[in-house]
């Protein structure tokens, strides 16, 4: 199986930090347990239902073939396995910024992407995020556990 780049339990904290902002949408605050991780992520909720305290896994994966081959950019619904099978929420996007913030030993990454408008915030300690790239395509995986 290919390897994730970035695999975690996320506790969702809170919902829509600043307000409701869209009917089908709700902004989540979570943080990671192994890695602690800060994530915002914004998910169709009419879809995938949370609540605070919910735990989920969270996975972004550079493709969703289970032998690691890459992604095409297509779709094709062959009956064939893939890494979503083994989740219940799955999106694709782009990632489109990363940036530091702080110096020294307090440093923290931020990653952004977007997944059709969705977007995500991943913030945290840089050996944690290493293997990302700007403008890298990433699927976001999630499941409750």
């Amino acid at each position: 199986m290919a390897e994730p780049l970035f695999d975690d339990i996320f506790e969702l904290r809170s919902l829509n930090p600043d307000g409701k902002k869209f009917d089908k949408v709700t902004r989540i605050e979570a943080v990671s347990q192994k890695f602690e991780m800060y994530m915002q992520l914004d998910v169709n909720t009419e879809v995938y239902p949370l609540s605070v305290g919910d735990k989920f896994t969270m996975v972004l994966a550079p493709t969703l073939s289970l032998d690691g081959t890459p992604d095409s950019g297509y779709f094709t619904q062959g009956g064939r396995k893939s890494l979503a099978d083994k989740f219940e929420y799955v999106m694709h996007g782009k990632l489109y910024k990363i940036s530091e913030e702080g110096s020294g030993i307090n440093v923290k990454v931020e990653i952004y992407a977007s997944f059709g408008g969705l977007l995500m915030l991943l913030k945290g300690d840089p050996n944690n995020v290493s293997h990302f790239e700007l403008d890298q395509r990433l699927f976001l995986l999630m499941r409750k556990v």
